[in-house]
Protein backbone atom coordinates (compact mmCIF):
# COMPACT_ATOMS: atom_id res chain seq x y z
CA UNK A 1 0.00 0.00 0.00
CA UNK A 2 1.56 3.54 -0.89
CA UNK A 3 2.17 6.34 1.51
CA UNK A 4 -0.85 8.09 -0.40
CA UNK A 5 -3.17 5.38 -0.12
CA UNK A 6 -2.59 4.60 3.53
CA UNK A 7 -2.99 8.65 4.20
CA UNK A 8 -6.22 8.29 2.90
CA UNK A 9 -7.62 5.56 4.36
CA UNK A 10 -6.83 6.93 7.42
CA UNK A 11 -8.36 10.26 6.86
CA UNK A 12 -11.22 8.00 5.37
CA UNK A 13 -11.25 6.27 8.81
CA UNK A 14 -11.34 9.41 10.89
CA UNK A 15 -14.40 11.13 8.80
CA UNK A 16 -16.35 7.65 9.31
CA UNK A 17 -15.75 8.55 13.01
CA UNK A 18 -16.92 11.67 13.21
CA UNK A 19 -19.90 11.33 11.27
CA UNK A 20 -20.68 8.38 13.53
CA UNK A 21 -20.88 10.75 16.25
CA UNK A 22 -23.12 13.18 14.95
CA UNK A 23 -25.43 10.92 12.81
CA UNK A 24 -28.65 10.50 14.07
CA UNK A 25 -29.68 7.53 12.60
CA UNK A 26 -33.41 8.46 13.18
CA UNK A 27 -32.64 11.11 10.18
CA UNK A 28 -30.40 8.29 8.24
CA UNK A 29 -33.28 6.12 8.71
CA UNK A 30 -35.95 8.58 7.17
CA UNK A 31 -33.80 9.66 4.26
CA UNK A 32 -33.45 6.21 3.18
CA UNK A 33 -37.32 5.69 3.36
CA UNK A 34 -37.91 8.99 1.49
CA UNK A 35 -35.10 7.42 -1.23
CA UNK A 36 -36.95 4.19 -1.41
CA UNK A 37 -40.46 5.98 -2.07
CA UNK A 38 -38.77 7.86 -4.91
CA UNK A 39 -37.75 4.58 -6.42
CA UNK A 40 -40.87 3.21 -5.93
CA UNK A 41 -42.51 5.85 -7.77
CA UNK A 42 -40.24 5.84 -10.42
CA UNK A 43 -41.17 2.09 -10.97
CA UNK A 44 -44.82 2.79 -10.64
CA UNK A 45 -44.15 5.15 -13.61
CA UNK A 46 -42.34 3.15 -15.82
CA UNK A 47 -45.10 0.63 -15.28
CA UNK A 48 -47.49 3.66 -16.46
CA UNK A 49 -45.55 4.23 -19.16
CA UNK A 50 -45.25 0.62 -20.63
CA UNK A 51 -48.60 0.47 -20.22
CA UNK A 52 -49.23 3.50 -21.85
CA UNK A 53 -47.61 2.26 -24.87
CA UNK A 54 -49.55 -1.25 -24.69
CA UNK A 55 -52.71 0.71 -25.31
CA UNK A 56 -51.51 2.73 -28.33
CA UNK A 57 -50.44 -0.89 -29.66
CA UNK A 58 -54.36 -1.79 -29.06
CA UNK A 59 -55.64 1.36 -30.76
CA UNK A 60 -53.24 0.98 -34.00
CA UNK A 61 -54.37 -2.68 -33.79
CA UNK A 62 -58.06 -1.70 -33.71
CA UNK A 63 -57.66 0.98 -36.28
CA UNK A 64 -55.88 -1.31 -38.88
CA UNK A 65 -58.65 -4.03 -38.38
CA UNK A 66 -61.14 -1.83 -39.60
CA UNK A 67 -59.55 -0.70 -42.61
CA UNK A 68 -58.59 -4.39 -43.21
CA UNK A 69 -62.68 -4.86 -42.34
CA UNK A 70 -63.40 -2.59 -44.99
CA UNK A 71 -60.97 -3.77 -47.61
CA UNK A 72 -63.05 -7.03 -47.46
CA UNK A 73 -66.32 -5.23 -48.03
CA UNK A 74 -64.48 -2.96 -51.06
CA UNK A 75 -63.15 -6.26 -52.33
CA UNK A 76 -66.45 -8.07 -52.53
CA UNK A 77 -68.43 -4.64 -53.85
CA UNK A 78 -65.94 -4.43 -56.47
CA UNK A 79 -66.16 -7.97 -57.67
CA UNK A 80 -70.11 -7.48 -57.67
CA UNK A 81 -69.44 -5.02 -60.27
CA UNK A 82 -66.91 -7.85 -62.14
CA UNK A 83 -63.89 -5.28 -61.41
CA UNK A 84 -61.76 -7.81 -60.56
CA UNK A 85 -58.15 -5.64 -60.63
CA UNK A 86 -60.08 -3.51 -57.95
CA UNK A 87 -61.13 -6.24 -55.94
CA UNK A 88 -57.33 -7.41 -55.69
CA UNK A 89 -55.55 -4.51 -55.15
CA UNK A 90 -58.54 -4.04 -51.76
CA UNK A 91 -57.29 -7.63 -51.17
CA UNK A 92 -53.75 -6.72 -51.41
CA UNK A 93 -53.80 -3.55 -49.20
CA UNK A 94 -55.66 -5.72 -46.84
CA UNK A 95 -53.05 -8.36 -47.08
CA UNK A 96 -50.40 -5.97 -45.91
CA UNK A 97 -52.87 -4.60 -43.14
CA UNK A 98 -52.59 -8.54 -42.31
CA UNK A 99 -48.90 -8.15 -41.83
CA UNK A 100 -48.68 -4.85 -39.61
CA UNK A 101 -51.37 -6.84 -37.54
CA UNK A 102 -49.21 -9.64 -36.81
CA UNK A 103 -45.97 -7.29 -36.37
CA UNK A 104 -48.76 -5.33 -33.65
CA UNK A 105 -49.70 -8.40 -31.94
CA UNK A 106 -46.23 -9.28 -31.45
CA UNK A 107 -45.07 -6.05 -30.13
CA UNK A 108 -48.68 -6.02 -27.84
CA UNK A 109 -47.22 -9.39 -25.95
CA UNK A 110 -43.76 -8.22 -25.23
CA UNK A 111 -45.08 -5.07 -23.92
CA UNK A 112 -47.71 -6.91 -22.20
CA UNK A 113 -44.73 -9.24 -21.22
CA UNK A 114 -42.96 -6.10 -19.69
CA UNK A 115 -45.83 -4.43 -18.17
CA UNK A 116 -46.57 -7.77 -16.13
CA UNK A 117 -42.86 -7.96 -14.98
CA UNK A 118 -42.56 -4.56 -13.80
CA UNK A 119 -45.95 -4.32 -12.18
CA UNK A 120 -44.95 -7.42 -9.95
CA UNK A 121 -41.74 -5.85 -9.69
CA UNK A 122 -43.79 -2.25 -8.34
CA UNK A 123 -45.73 -4.62 -5.70
CA UNK A 124 -42.54 -5.96 -4.63
CA UNK A 125 -40.71 -3.14 -3.90
CA UNK A 126 -44.34 -1.83 -2.50
CA UNK A 127 -44.69 -4.31 0.30
CA UNK A 128 -40.44 -4.26 0.86
CA UNK A 129 -40.88 -0.59 1.82
CA UNK A 130 -43.90 -0.74 3.66
CA UNK A 131 -42.04 -3.37 5.89
CA UNK A 132 -38.88 -1.04 5.96
CA UNK A 133 -41.09 1.92 7.43
CA UNK A 134 -42.55 -0.08 9.86
CA UNK A 135 -39.06 -1.29 10.80
CA UNK A 136 -37.45 2.11 10.72
CA UNK A 137 -40.18 3.68 13.09
CA UNK A 138 -39.90 1.04 15.62
CA UNK A 139 -35.75 1.33 15.10
CA UNK A 140 -36.57 4.79 15.90
CA UNK A 141 -38.87 4.34 19.10
CA UNK A 142 -35.71 2.23 20.49
CA UNK A 143 -33.22 4.44 19.88
CA UNK A 144 -35.53 7.81 21.02
CA UNK A 145 -36.10 5.09 24.65
CA UNK A 146 -32.51 4.25 24.55
CA UNK A 147 -31.09 7.58 23.81
CA UNK A 148 -33.46 9.02 27.04
CA UNK A 149 -32.54 6.13 28.99
CA UNK A 150 -28.74 7.33 28.66
CA UNK A 151 -29.28 11.24 29.16
CA UNK A 152 -31.14 9.81 32.23
CA UNK A 153 -28.47 7.94 32.99
CA UNK A 154 -26.16 10.88 33.17
CA UNK A 155 -28.30 12.70 34.92
CA UNK A 156 -28.47 10.32 37.64
CA UNK A 157 -24.54 9.98 37.59
CA UNK A 158 -24.45 13.33 37.85
CA UNK A 159 -26.32 13.95 40.53
CA UNK A 160 -24.61 10.86 42.32
CA UNK A 161 -21.32 13.08 42.04
CA UNK A 162 -22.77 15.97 43.18
CA UNK A 163 -24.41 14.38 45.77
CA UNK A 164 -21.03 12.94 46.86
CA UNK A 165 -19.32 16.17 46.30
CA UNK A 166 -22.34 18.26 48.38
CA UNK A 167 -21.96 15.29 51.28
CA UNK A 168 -18.37 16.60 51.08
CA UNK A 169 -18.91 19.82 51.73
CA UNK A 170 -21.75 19.23 53.97
CA UNK A 171 -18.98 17.35 56.35
CA UNK A 172 -16.54 20.43 56.14
CA UNK A 173 -19.11 22.57 57.19
CA UNK A 174 -20.23 20.81 60.11
CA UNK A 175 -16.47 20.42 61.38
CA UNK A 176 -16.11 23.78 60.49
CA UNK A 177 -19.10 24.67 62.75
CA UNK A 178 -17.83 22.41 65.67
CA UNK A 179 -14.87 23.56 65.67
CA UNK A 180 -15.59 26.94 65.67
CA UNK A 181 -18.20 26.27 69.18
CA UNK A 182 -15.17 24.49 70.67
CA UNK A 183 -13.14 27.71 70.22
CA UNK A 184 -16.20 29.56 71.68
CA UNK A 185 -16.24 27.41 74.60
CA UNK A 186 -12.75 27.15 75.54
CA UNK A 187 -12.13 30.88 75.02
CA UNK A 188 -15.46 31.55 77.78
CA UNK A 189 -13.70 29.06 80.18
CA UNK A 190 -10.27 30.53 79.94
CA UNK A 191 -12.60 34.54 80.58
CA UNK A 192 -14.26 32.65 83.02
CA UNK A 193 -10.99 31.15 84.93
CA UNK A 194 -9.04 34.51 84.56
CA UNK A 195 -6.59 33.31 82.79
CA UNK A 196 -7.02 35.70 80.08
CA UNK A 197 -7.68 39.51 80.53
CA UNK A 198 -10.86 41.09 80.31
CA UNK A 199 -10.07 43.99 77.38
CA UNK A 200 -13.50 45.46 78.19
CA UNK A 201 -12.71 46.11 82.22
CA UNK A 202 -10.18 48.49 83.43
CA UNK A 203 -8.62 46.38 86.13
CA UNK A 204 -6.54 43.60 85.57
CA UNK A 205 -6.83 40.01 86.52
CA UNK A 206 -4.51 40.84 89.68
CA UNK A 207 -6.50 43.77 90.85
CA UNK A 208 -9.53 41.62 90.55
CA UNK A 209 -8.01 39.58 92.67
CA UNK A 210 -6.92 42.43 95.40
CA UNK A 211 -9.95 43.99 95.31
CA UNK A 212 -12.03 40.75 96.09
CA UNK A 213 -9.39 40.35 99.22
CA UNK A 214 -10.15 43.92 100.30
CA UNK A 215 -14.16 43.68 100.16
CA UNK A 216 -13.67 40.18 102.18
CA UNK A 217 -11.84 42.35 105.08
CA UNK A 218 -14.80 44.75 105.03
CA UNK A 219 -16.90 42.50 105.31
CA UNK A 220 -15.13 41.36 108.45
CA UNK A 221 -14.53 44.43 110.24
CA UNK A 222 -18.60 44.66 110.04
CA UNK A 223 -19.33 42.30 111.46
CA UNK A 224 -17.11 43.11 114.30
CA UNK A 225 -18.66 46.40 114.52
CA UNK A 226 -21.92 45.34 114.83
CA UNK A 227 -20.73 42.14 117.41
CA UNK A 228 -19.57 45.04 119.59
CA UNK A 229 -22.97 47.19 119.23
CA UNK A 230 -25.03 44.17 120.33
CA UNK A 231 -22.71 43.55 123.49
CA UNK A 232 -22.63 47.66 124.46
CA UNK A 233 -26.47 47.95 123.83
CA UNK A 234 -26.18 50.29 120.95
CA UNK A 235 -27.65 49.47 117.91
CA UNK A 236 -28.88 52.88 116.16
CA UNK A 237 -27.15 51.99 112.77
CA UNK A 238 -24.64 49.57 110.94
CA UNK A 239 -21.23 50.77 110.75
CA UNK A 240 -19.94 51.45 107.08
CA UNK A 241 -17.76 49.90 105.86
CA UNK A 242 -14.63 52.07 106.35
CA UNK A 243 -15.58 53.14 109.99
CA UNK A 244 -15.30 49.53 111.30
CA UNK A 245 -11.86 49.14 110.33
Amino acid sequence: MGVMKRISTIFQSKTNAALNKVEDPRQTLDLSYEQQLDNLTKVKRAVADVATARKRVEIQAEQLKSQGDKLADQAKAALAQNNEPLAREALTRREAISVQLKDLETQHATITEQEQKLTDTAQRLQTEVEAFRTKKETIKATYTAAEASAHISEAVSGISTSMGNAGAAMQRAQDKVAEMQARSGALDELLASGALTDLTSTNDDIQAQLDKAKGSADIDAQLAALKTQIASGTTTGLPSGEGAQ
